[in-house]
């Protein structure tokens, strides 16, 4: 039996990415995934990839994808998505937290103030979306009296990485997912961000083909790089384990969970922690 049999996901952001990886990985485990994004239909993105087309790859791995078109910018599309899983399903075991709006100047190196204020969008989808898709999902998990929340952060929650907003917003999902375990802890709920390094996404992999330099940088070396399933491995053996309300509040480096579970990437590599050269998060478990 596989580790999530019967257990319900929801993964944001899921079309192409760290999403899809971590729908993937979750999937293999046996778990019915709710896949969310805003693409539908090839052509839509000017990267590859398809909220159906995850869903379907979900199904082959072993558990069951469900495709849903989802704007996260959109409060009642992400009332409509928790109305349907609540509705279908009856239950909800994971929210991975991954919806993020990055803008196509992110790696462009200009302060901000020479950067457009649409760069926002990474606060209204990215930190107020997590928010809400959390308003709704503690409302399915409270009853239950179990659940897991994911939000995927990073080190740049504290090294400059890429411009301020960027920074701010992910600090800011960190510390949201430590205030959300305080109040979520009576219901027996874990809520933990996990920082990503460099992870080999489609975007990320054109960048690095495309933008000079981009390779030597702290936070872009390709030999410290994982494969979007990755933290997908850890969140599935999060998932699985009975005592996970021990890391609830706190703020980990997902390379150094991995360690703990005995979690590799796909091709069986070990990915490194960057804690001595990026930082160390700010937030323990809320129990330590």
């Amino acid at each position: 039996m596989a580790s999530l049999e019967g257990k319900v996901a929801v993964v944001t952001g899921a079309s192409r990415g760290i999403g899809k990886g971590i729908a993937l990985a979750l999937a293999s485990e046996g778990a019915t995934v709710y896949v969310t994004g805003r693409t539908v239909a090839h052509g839509e993105h000017a990267l590859p990839g398809t909220v159906g087309e995850t869903a379907q790859a979900c199904s082959k791995r072993g558990g069951k994808g469900i495709a849903v078109r989802v704007d996260h910018s959109s409060d009642s599309d992400v009332a409509a998505l928790f109305d349907r899983v609540r509705e279908e399903q009856g239950r909800l075991d994971v929210l991975v937290n991954n919806a993020f709006s990055l803008p196509d100047d992110l790696t462009e190196q200009k302060p901000f103030w020479e950067k457009p204020l649409s760069n926002w969008e990474m606060i209204d989808v990215g930190v107020r979306s997590n928010f809400v898709a959390a308003w709704h999902a503690a409302q399915i998990m409270t009853p239950q009296s179990s659940g897991l929340i994911v939000a995927i952060s990073g080190y740049t929650g504290v090294a400059y990485t890429y411009g301020v907003v960027f920074g701010t917003s992910k600090s800011a999902v960190d510390r949201m997912s430590r205030d959300m375990a305080i109040e979520l802890k009576p219901h027996g709920i874990t809520s933990l961000s996990l920082w990503q390094g460099l992870t080999l996404t489609e975007r990320a992999e054109r960048n690095l083909e495309n933008i000079p330099g981009l390779k030597g940088g702290a936070a872009t070396r390709p030999d410290d790089a994982c494969s979007p399933e990755f933290p997908g491995r850890v969140i599935a053996a999060l998932a699985s384990d009975p005592q996970v309300l021990r890391y609830s509040g706190g703020t980990f480096i997902t390379a150094e969970l991995a360690q703990e579970y005995g979690v590799k990437d796909i091709d069986g590599k070990v990915v490194p922690s960057l804690r001595g050269s990026r930082g160390a998060p700010l937030w323990a478990p809320i129990d330590d």
